[in-house]
């Protein structure tokens, strides 16, 4: 390791003393040389013709990227210049860019970003390139890019040094690539359905809509404690009661949790609400939401993830989570939940205390049946499945089922052992939302940090009269990673949180 840094700093101080060189001459990183064309574009447009049509064409060009790769041969040289959409190569030779600016050349490294205009032609090889009339240095690179056939190894180094990971990796670029195309899809299938894009406030006096633990800060001007957003819900829900009646926000939420494969403190969520639908009318548009995510992104409706194939165009079927819980405890030879006991909390709770759930006397039977679910079910779901009829005592702001007031009209889908979307019927109550806050201002007086707060104002709106509405919040990051294979939420996030060096 000494050794490596050893050859690092030795290299960083060559490519100094060449920009000391290069400032001297009065040419440090100009700013005026204009490409027109891209590889992508060159190779589509040309890749195919001959080298006797590129020759009788004499199409000119101006090229500009990093240079990745340098072969110097006597008189003539190959270089391979990276650009946003890939490669393309440039021949240099010195009886054409002149004697004196071959020998500036020889001295560039790789990781130089390079400008050359010339015109296309191809090679005894057939492969397109660009035979340089000029070449510019336009940008000196003072560290040394790591080694090309293996680019970073280092997992954390990836994620740490993004940029660098971008340069090296086709694959890097082509995950966030895959990204921003699903984050542009998920706008147009919204505005397709006649839902309006808005903002709310990231930082709230009372942070509310899930149950997490938020980040805090202080306001100097105003004096007060603001709070992160752990969700807009109860923001976009103000704008039902206003008439907003198709609402969505792509927004960024933070949550005061650990890291995992699946989790970071910040993160991308998709929130949508709309009045005069359900449960039900949202688990359509869900539904058709991930299908079409698949097929325009990826061009088709079967995934692969992590080794494992995921049909998304057949109809996803629909369980109730106490289904899903009985089949998963009972799963043995003898059955450890009697089907007749699965709201009874003297029966959940030594079957949670065997597993490792911490029970406390405040929690109901509907708290221990998600806690078991969350233990036991949630992974072994492969999906795509809809879990419905979640208990009302872990669904706060769900409106509760008219035939059957334990539950809500709730659901989360879930693929690949993990959620991605949950929704529900909002309660749009004033009286039972007031209640249901006062039970989680108690729990949180009770030492439970993710208990949500009372919102008195949020009370006042649904006072106005909030219509009867769906909300559904979908995560951006799972999804991202379910269409482009990673196993790690770090994977498509450019610049995931991390421990200081």
């Amino acid at each position: 390791m000494d050794h490596d840094r050893e050859k690092d700093d030795r290299l960083v101080a060559e490519r100094r003393a060449k920009l000391k060189r290069w400032r001297e001459q009065g040419k440090a990183f100009p700013n005026d040389f204009r490409r027109d064309a891209l590889a992508e574009q060159l190779h589509a447009a040309y890749g195919n013709h001959s080298a006797e049509a590129l020759t009788a064409e004499r199409v000119p060009v101006r090229v500009a990227g990093r240079m990745m790769a340098k072969r110097v041969m006597g008189r003539a040289s190959f270089v391979k210049l990276q650009d946003r959409t890939g490669q393309i190569q440039v021949f240099v030779q010195r009886d054409r860019v002149g004697e004196e600016a071959y020998a500036e050349f020889k001295k560039w490294d790789v990781g130089d970003i390079v400008g050359a205009r010339g015109e296309l032609f191809k090679t005894n090889t057939g492969e397109l390139s660009v035979d340089a009339a000029e070449l510019v240095l336009l940008v000196k690179s003072l560290r040394p890019l790591p080694e090309k056939w293996h680019g970073i190894v280092d997992p954390e180094l990836k994620v740490r040094q993004r940029y660098v990971d971008l340069i090296m990796s086709e694959e890097t670029r082509r995950v966030f690539r895959l990204r921003s195309a699903l984050i542009r899809f998920l706008r147009q299938f919204l505005d397709a359905h006649d839902f309006a894009e808005v903002e709310t406030p990231m930082m709230q006096p009372i942070p509310g809509g899930a149950a997490a633990r938020p980040f805090a800060t202080h306001h100097n001007a105003l004096d007060m404690t603001l709070y992160l957003r752990i969700a807009p819900e109860l923001y976009l829900k103000r704008l039902l009661v206003g008439g907003f009646e198709r609402v969505y926000e792509l927004n960024r939420v933070f949550r005061n949790e650990g890291l995992s494969t699946r989790h970071n403190p910040e993160f991308t969520m998709l929130e949508w609400y709309q009045a005069y639908a359900d449960y039900r009318d949202a688990m359509t548009l869900t539904e058709n939401l991930i299908r079409e995510s698949a097929r325009q992104v990826l061009g088709t409706t079967s995934i692969e993830y992590q080794g494992e194939r995921f049909e998304l165009g057949e109809p996803f079927p629909r369980k109730t989570l106490e289904e899903a819980l009985l089949e998963r405890v009972n799963a043995g030879d003898a059955p450890v939940l009697d089907p007749a006991r699965v709201r009874d909390r003297e029966a959940l709770a030594p079957l949670a205390a065997r597993h490792g759930i911490e029970v406390l006397p405040e929690h109901g039977a509907g708290k221990l049946q998600l806690e078991l679910f969350e233990k036991l079910v949630e992974h072994t779901l492969r999906g795509p499945l809809f879990i419905v009829g979640y208990p009302a005592e872990v669904s706060p702001l769900a409106r509760t089922r008219d035939d059957d007031p334990f539950l809500t009209e709730r659901f989360e889908l879930f693929i690949a052992g993990r959620e991605i979307a949950n929704g529900f019927s909002e309660l749009n109550d004033p009286e039972e939302q007031a209640e249901r806050f006062r039970a989680q201002a108690e729990a949180k007086a009770r030492g439970d940090e993710e208990a949500m707060f009372y919102d008195a104002d949020f009370i006042r709106a649904l006072e106005y009269g909030m219509p009867p509405a769906v909300g559904v919040g979908v995560g951006v990051d799972r999804l991202a990673m379910l269409l482009t294979d990673s196993p790690s939420i770090r994977d498509v996030l450019l610049f995931p949180h991390l421990k200081p060096e």
